[in-house]
Formats: C-alpha cells, sequence, structure tokens
C-alpha cells in the first residue's frame, strides 16, 4: 500500500524509487532547454570531448568558437554598411557637376577618382561580408533570427542590409548600369521587396497584437524602417517610376507621423532603450532629412516641402547634439553602436548638399561643408577605432543580441 504523504523526506528516497514513482503517476515535467548562449554549448562539447582524444577535442572547441561568433553576431552590425553605403552616396552627390563655385563640390572632384572608386569597393565588400555572415546565422542560427525579430530593437535593424544595398545602388559608378537600364530595375525590385514584406509584417504588428502595440515597442531605432520607405522611394523616383515613389514616401511618411508623435510622448516602451544604444538617437534627425531627399527627388525640385524637412532635421540635430550627457554612458566602452552616429550625419550632409544647391547662398555653402566634413570625420574616426579595438566588436554583454529565451511547457 503506498503512502498518500503528497512528500517524503528527502534522505528516504532513493534514485530507483523516485524515477519509479514519476513513472506510475505518468506526470513527468519535460523543461525545452534553448541556448542561451555560447558557454551551454562549450559545456556540452567538453564533456563529450572528455571521451576522446586531444585532438576531438580542440576540433570540438574551434567548431563552437565559430557557432559562438554567430550567436553573438546580429543585425545591428549592420550599422557598419550603413555608414560606409551612404558616404559612398555623399561623395558621389559632391562630385556631381555644379554651377556654384563656391560650393565644396569642385574641392571633391579634384580628388582622384580611384579614392571614390575604393570607398564603394569597401562598402560593397563589407556589406557582402555581412550578408554572408548573417545568412550562416540564419542557417545555424534561426532561433536566433526568430528571437531577434520578436526582439522590439533588433527587429528594426532587418531592414538596414536592404537599405544599404539600395544606397550602394544610388552610389554605384559610372560604369554600372543607368537608372534607367533593366538590370537597375532588377536590383531595385530585388532590395525593395523584402523591405516591402517587413513593412507588412511589423507595421501589421503595430495596431493589431497587444504585445506589439506601438506604444510598447516604440524606441528611436523604430525610424530605421520608416528610413527604408524613403531610401526606397528615392532610388525609384530617381528610375522614373513616380507612381511606386509616391507609394513607398506615403507608407514611410505616415508611419513616422504616428512614430514620431509615440516617441515624443514617452510611452512605457520608448523608455525601453539601454543606456548603451543610445547613440541610435541620431536617427532622430536622420528620417526627416532622408524625406527630403525622396521628396526632392520625386518632385524633382527642392521645393519648400524639401525645406521643411530639411529645417526639421536641422532642429532636432541641434535637440540632440546639445545634450551629451544623454550619451555618456554609451561611450565608456567601444562598442558597434558607435556606428550609429554615422549615417544620421551622412543624411542630414546629404539634404545640406541638396538644399545649398538649390539655395546658393553663403550660409547654405557654409552648412554644406561643416556637416560634410563632420560626417567624414566621424566615420574615418569610426573606421579607426573598429580597427584598433577588434576584440570589442563581439561583446558578451551586448544588450541588442537577441537569443532564445527559456521555455517550459508543462
Amino acid at each position: 500500500m503506498p503512502s498518500l504523504r503528497p512528500f517524503f523526506p528527502l534522505h528516504q528516497i532513493k534514485l530507483h524509487s523516485q524515477q519509479k514513482y514519476m513513472e506510475d503517476n505518468n506526470k513527468p515535467h519535460q523543461i525545452h532547454l534553448q541556448i542561451l548562449s555560447a558557454a551551454a554549448a562549450d559545456a556540452a562539447h567538453a564533456d563529450a570531448a572528455h571521451a576522446g582524444s586531444i585532438p576531438d577535442k580542440t576540433a570540438a572547441k574551434k567548431a563552437v568558437s565559430r557557432l559562438d561568433v554567430l550567436t553573438r553576431f546580429h543585425a545591428g552590425y549592420f550599422r557598419i554598411s550603413l555608414a560606409l553605403c551612404g558616404q559612398a552616396l555623399l561623395w558621389k552627390t559632391l562630385s556631381e557637376p555644379t554651377t556654384d563655385a563656391r560650393a565644396l563640390r569642385p574641392v571633391v572632384r579634384a580628388v582622384p577618382s580611384f579614392a571614390f572608386a575604393l570607398l564603394w569597393s569597401l562598402s560593397f565588400l563589407t556589406l557582402a561580408t555581412l550578408c554572408v555572415l548573417y545568412a550562416f546565422r540564419c542557417a545555424l542560427r534561426f532561433r536566433c533570427v526568430r528571437a531577434e525579430l520578436a526582439h522590439h530593437v533588433g527587429m528594426n535593424y532587418l531592414f538596414a542590409p536592404w537599405i544599404s544595398w539600395l544606397l550602394l545602388l544610388q552610389s554605384a559608378p559610372r560604369s554600372f548600369p543607368r537608372p534607367s537600364d533593366g538590370c537597375y530595375h532588377f536590383l531595385w525590385l530585388a532590395f525593395s521587396l523584402p523591405i516591402i514584406a517587413l513593412d507588412v509584417k511589423i507595421y501589421g504588428q503595430w495596431f493589431t497584437q497587444g504585445k506589439k502595440f506601438l506604444s510598447m515597442v516604440a524606441n528611436p531605432a523604430s525610424q530605421i524602417t520608416v528610413i527604408a520607405n524613403l531610401v526606397g522611394a528615392r532610388a525609384a523616383a530617381q528610375m522614373g517610376w513616380r507612381e511606386t515613389a509616391v507609394c513607398m514616401f506615403a507608407v514611410g511618411m505616415a508611419h513616422y507621423l504616428v512614430l514620431f508623435v509615440t516617441l515624443y510622448q514617452r510611452f512605457l516602451g520608448s523608455n525601453s532603450l539601454p543606456a548603451m544604444l543610445r547613440p541610435v538617437f541620431f536617427l532622430f534627425f536622420a528620417a526627416p532629412s532622408m524625406a527630403s531627399l525622396a521628396w526632392d527627388a520625386i518632385s524633382s525640385t527642392f521645393d519648400t516641402s524639401c525645406k521643411m524637412f530639411f529645417f526639421l532635421s536641422l532642429f532636432l540635430f541641434a535637440s540632440v547634439v546639445s545634450r551629451p550627457a544623454l550619451f555618456k554612458r554609451s561611450m565608456r566602452r567601444f562598442s558597434v553602436a558607435w556606428w550609429a552616429y554615422s549615417f544620421p550625419l551622412t543624411a542630414l550632409a546629404l539634404a545640406a548638399t541638396e538644399y545649398a544647391q538649390e539655395v546658393k547662398g553663403e550660409v547654405a555653402n557654409a552648412l554644406m561643408l561643416v556637416l560634410s566634413i563632420l560626417s567624414v570625420v566621424v566615420t574615418l574616426a569610426l573606421m579607426v577605432f573598429t580597427a584598433i579595438r577588434t576584440n570589442d566588436l563581439l561583446p558578451q554583454d551586448d544588450p541588442f543580441a537577441c537569443f532564445p529565451t527559456v521555455r517550459r511547457q508543462p
């Protein structure tokens, strides 16, 4: 007759009786553990390697080390390609013919052509390398990719590779197919369709799912979704697809207005950004800067609407840079989040360049000069820091890294 007591003293229970008790009651608790970090993988391979030889143990550690890189790698590293591709577009824009002799463009045109080709090639190789790494991550660490898609910050940077490709397409050398060519159209479709697919998923979540309401997940990085639509609209307008450009511009700006108001009201989700990721606050002036460039391409002139977007971006730029204490904690140690400073400055410099071309005044040219130099200096500084601090590119405590969480199923 089994005892009716629900609990047994620990010292009276033996392993075989405990197993029999669980089998009789048919209530096994299955705990599904997912990999949270490479430490768990290291332990598992270490236990398995004890039974093998030393070469097997070394090979296992090397394999785990490679997978560890894929686990800690994430879409946030496409900030680097965004910065470099934006610089390539800025240098191409500055080197275009101009009738204003006082502008900065003649100085840029004096730079040897191979310098621009080198910058474009570096941007292409960097973007291609990051895409290959992320493709391996999708194949070998798909659970991490799914967790990234559900992350309130990480999901926004899934737009970054497609923005980078579109920027690289617009900054292509003269030997590349022109916007009127069919090859150019095909590449635009290949880079823009993923943006539209992500729009449908993410924007749909904002007003259909309770846990994904915009007021709960909104953060400064959410503006990347808007920038993606505006970059696609600008490229479509340059191809002559005006209706498509207006469509993408309308979708992007409608959600930008809602997002901007949500971030201004500082709902609960707006305060969920870790201190290390505060450089993404620079995206506040990147979105209106890109809106100015997109509408300039659609309307074929830097009209009053473009100027309004440009002046808004200048105001937001002044509001952000006048608060250095906001970025104090994020600047204590180098991280890939620092690359978030570069692209917004480049977008603002591009808008200032188009504004100076339209206005042709001393103040406009000086503004273009200052912003362009600032953008180039910041990008060069980030390249130097990245080269000398490579060990900090994959930190163990990256708050942006999205790992699958532990789930329990009874």
